[in-house]
């Protein structure tokens, strides 16, 4: 676990699981050439991971497929996911559904594009909490804890507003508070900053940082080096859909002696 971590959950967060993910395959239709392949590694209660590499390497196909989701054409056609021993593509789809949100929480790439223009921010967190019930008996204080945990303002006035009327980071901690909401074991992030300018990068950042030394078990799709060298356990870089290398951060960002991940790092670095 990353230094600085405490014993224990932070306040609102569920109990923490082990997540094992062993040779998981995913394909073009049922037969098609594969888009990733012979995927194992695991992440331990309370540890961040982050996933990177060029795009189209894999990462977000492995994200999604942690989801038992595949995107249109594609199809998840071997390997495990095993939450607590619970393999997630071998539940039913109710199953999978319950599953979602309440044991493995998606936050996506574009908040503007995933919260409804027409709702206000405090029905969309109050709906992420009816689709789960017995999360909570006290909604109202649920939303407003969320609300601190995303470091919001935890205000009425915040609740009644629509998301266009917030920033782009006020809009993707909005979707870190619904994703918090029924207490998760496992938050998921896709490219949470590739939309933002740099103050609302900081500010996203910031809150990731918070849940990492909270002990939240996550795991993040990122371009963004500096949160996977402050706040990350561990690094997996994805090559043409396998797992090029895997290693902690200090080893990946001052020891690394791959030229095609140096090449990479150069990249990002301009």
């Amino acid at each position: 676990m990353t230094a600085g971590h405490p014993p224990g959950a932070a306040p609102g967060t569920g109990e923490r699981a082990r997540l094992e993910v062993s040779d998981l395959e995913v394909r073009i239709g049922a037969a098609g050439p594969d888009v990733v392949s012979e995927i194992s590694f695991a992440v331990p209660a309370g540890e961040v991971l982050g996933l990177v590499g060029e795009s189209g390497s894999g990462k977000t196909t492995v994200a999604l497929a942690l989801l038992g989701h595949a995107r249109r054409g594609l199809r998840i056609t071997g390997g495990e996911v095993l939450l607590d021993g619970t393999d997630l593509l071998r539940l039913s789809p109710g199953g999978l559904r319950a599953a979602r949100g309440a044991k493995v929480a998606y936050v996506p790439q574009d908040p503007a594009a995933a919260l409804n223009p027409a709702q206000r921010v405090g029905t969309q967190l109050r709906e992420a909490l009816q689709v789960h019930p017995g999360v909570t008996g006290d909604q109202d204080g649920r939303v407003l804890e969320v609300l601190r945990e995303a470091r919001l303002d935890d205000t009425h006035e915040l609740l009644r507003r629509y998301p266009h009327q917030l920033s782009g980071g006020q809009q993707q901690r909005v979707a870190i508070a619904r994703a918090l909401a029924m207490n998760p074991k496992v938050l998921l992030f896709d490219e949470p900053t590739s939309a933002l300018d740099p103050e609302m990068i900081n500010e996203v950042l910031d809150v990731m940082k918070d849940l990492a030394r909270s002990g939240m078990t996550m795991i993040a799709v990122t371009h963004e080096m500096r949160f996977a060298r402050e706040a990350g356990d561990r690094i997996l870089f994805f090559d043409e859909g396998r797992i090029l290398q895997e290693a902690p951060p200090q080893q990946f960002f001052d020891e690394q002696r791959n030229p095609r991940i140096r090449a990479f790092l150069g990249q990002i670095a301009h």
